[in-house]
């Protein structure tokens, strides 16, 4: 597929420039679940904090095999948190999706997938986690699953 670009139904969240997607259904859990892996901070296992990328609307582009994700203007720092409205949160301008996480009821999640599951996104071919999003470690596991892709393309180089 030539380059390309979508507006998606998404939230999605950055750790040093590597992105994850988060998609689900309409009050699903996406900026909830984003809004708690914002508020952690760095650890040991999690090497620096999250940041936002896009809320509720994601732009995404495709360039060479690489898919960035940006925020609409009107909406960039933007998160809703319900029951508070939309809050100005620290954001990054654009980030690479190196993940797609959807957001599954926990009885529908395998304990140890394999193969591990992938998904396509604009013709490139992500890994995917699937997340029940209200549980207690949701934000530390998705935010160990992107803090993986950092110190896999550490790795390589």
């Amino acid at each position: 597929m030539a380059d390309a670009s979508e507006n998606v139904h998404a939230t999605a969240i950055a750790l040093g420039g590597n992105a994850v997607l988060i998609r689900g259904a309409p009050g699903s859990g996406k900026s909830d679940l984003a809004l708690r892996c914002l508020a952690i901070a760095p650890t040991a296992l999690i090497p620096c904090p999250a940041a936002l990328v896009a809320d509720d609307r994601v732009d995404l582009s495709r360039s060479g095999n690489r898919i960035m994700a940006e925020a609409p203007a009107p909406i960039r720092g933007q998160l809703e948190v319900r029951g508070l409205g939309v809050l100005s949160v620290p954001c990054t301008a654009s980030a690479e999706v190196v993940l797609i996480a959807d957001l599954t009821p926990l009885d529908k999640i395998e304990r140890l997938p394999d193969p591990a599951p992938h998904a396509e996104l604009l013709g490139v071919r992500l890994p995917l986690i699937h997340v029940a999003p209200f549980t207690a470690s949701a934000p530390v596991k998705l935010l160990l699953a992107l803090a993986q892709t950092l110190r896999n393309a550490a790795a390589l180089v």
